[in-house]
């Protein structure tokens, strides 16, 4: 049997893990994962991997996410979001490899109702979101074996996120706010991994929507998260932001519902199901 070999790049973080975790059971798959040791910026650095490696399939998890972050270090981020995806694609096309790359629901405005599907024009309106825009392009551009997996409000696996935050607030019993009129759907890591794992064994391309069913604001998000942990909820406190902000980047699975390839769970079950992980319990 001929196993493919995956090449994960960015790893060590929330989406390369969940995909490692996903990966290592099926022994279709042999699995490199690289972070820093790979500087996905340095194309000599991508070729010389690829060389070595021989992957058959590259996803691209290498990554700056902090939405933050991006605004106050443009240059940085355009480097290992955008020259990355790049590389990547290159070195992917130069084996006749298969890339896949992920990306976000923040390559929208906000501003459309009902959810964005895969062929709504994206429209960013951050630094970050601009950047996956750009990554998608470059992907699409430099091979035509590429997919790419937009998903939303990713959690699971891992410190740093919206979920990790507010649980750590919840801990504390330190009040905070949370936004009433900023729209979407949670995803966890884990679910999201599954589907790809889908992707790449149906051998699909081009893009796809990947968020849990169902949709929520910021605020309800906390107060899910703090009521499935027993702690007080009472401790989020509602808030809204100017005109100029997103207010829904729901994601609406047009492409995986046409295909009929998998269903995402509702987003308040997957939570409920990670949150008893937490906990200890099956």
């Amino acid at each position: 049997m001929t196993r493919e070999t995956v090449w994960i790049a960015g790893a060590s973080g929330r989406m390369g893990k969940a995909l490692v975790n996903a990966l290592k059971e099926n022994v279709e798959y042999k699995v490199i994962g690289t972070d820093k040791d790979v500087d996905v910026t340095d194309r000599h650095a991508v070729h010389q991997a690829v060389e070595m490696y021989r992957p058959t399939i590259i996803i691209n998890c290498a990554s700056i996410s902090d939405a933050a972050y991006c605004e106050e270090n443009e240059i940085e981020a355009y480097r290992v979001n955008v020259l990355g995806a790049r590389n990547l694609a290159m070195a992917s096309r130069h084996l006749n490899a298969r890339i896949i790359q992920l990306s976000t629901d923040d390559v929208f405005d906000g501003k459309k109702d009902g959810g964005f599907t895969e062929f709504d024009t994206t429209e960013p309106v951050s630094v970050y979101g601009k950047t996956k825009v750009a990554a998608e392009n470059f992907v699409r551009e430099l091979n035509p074996r590429h997919l790419i997996v937009r998903s939303s409000w990713v959690y699971g696996i891992g410190s740093g996120d919206f979920l990790s935050q507010v649980l750590e607030k919840g801990k504390k019993g330190e009040t905070f706010e949370a936004r009433t009129d900023y729209i979407s759907s949670p995803t966890s890591a884990s679910e999201l991994a599954k589907f790809i794992l889908i992707l790449m064994e149906q051998s699909e391309y081009g893009i796809y929507h990947a968020s849990a069913e169902g949709s929520c604001s910021r605020y309800e998000f906390a107060k899910a998260i703090l009521d499935g942990m027993g702690m007080d909820s009472s401790v989020v406190v509602p808030s809204a932001t100017g005109e100029n902000e997103p207010k829904s980047t729901l994601l609406k699975n047009m492409m995986m519902k046409m295909t009929d390839i998998y269903q995402m769970p509702l987003w308040q079950d997957e939570l409920n199901a990670y949150l008893k992980t937490l906990k200890g319990e099956k």
